[in-house]
């Protein structure tokens, strides 16, 4: 298992465009991936799931990846959200 925390810096947060980037990039991993904010937890690989999240610029957001690929995943995923665009 590996755990990550980001704080988001993309202006306009999670929406769908960066979620589609995301859950894409989660998707080529083996491992669960979950993420938690604002009192929720989610699957990773759900496009769905993850713009329930409301995540919006200065959300924490927690990832947690479990398998064979979790560091691997958990590193990559977390660039990832520090890095969306809009």
């Amino acid at each position: 298992m590996a755990t990550k925390t980001v704080v988001i810096t993309n202006d306009t947060g999670i929406h769908t465009r960066p979620g589609n980037e995301f859950v894409g990039e989660a998707k080529k991993f083996e491992s669960t991936v979950t993420l938690k904010a604002n009192g929720k937890e989610i699957n990773g690989k759900s496009l769905l799931k993850l713009l329930s999240l409301g995540a919006k610029k200065g959300t924490e957001v927690t990832i947690v990846t479990e398998g064979a690929d979790a560091d691997k995943a958990a590193a990559k995923l977390a660039d990832v959200l520090a890095n969306l665009k809009d």
